[in-house]
């Protein structure tokens, strides 16, 4: 049996998967889609993840060590973008 990572070891994680799936710095996340028929700004969205994503990395740095509904809300968040995105055709379920 593994043991459960640190609440800190956990943030890291997220922070590492939601660099790799999501097109956080990518220039096509930035543009408005055609005929501007967007389900939700992918633009907003993918500034709230890298803002929070941000916030914990330095949060951390500092030796903040993230509370277990702030885990869940930011990995809550996460998911609720990629959704966003892929409606969007941003990205690719």
């Amino acid at each position: 049996m593994t043991p459960k990572p640190s609440r800190t070891d956990a943030m890291k994680l997220i922070i590492e998967q939601v660099k790799q799936e999501l097109p956080l710095y990518e220039p096509e996340t930035f543009v408005c889609g055609p005929d501007n028929n967007c389900i939700g700004c992918p633009k907003k969205l993918i500034e709230l993840v890298d803002s929070e994503l941000t916030y914990w990395e330095s949060a951390m740095s500092r030796g903040v060590t993230p509370q277990f509904d702030e885990i869940r809300r930011f990995g809550k968040l996460c998911t609720n973008v990629k959704r966003g995105l892929v409606r969007n055709n941003i990205i690719s379920a």
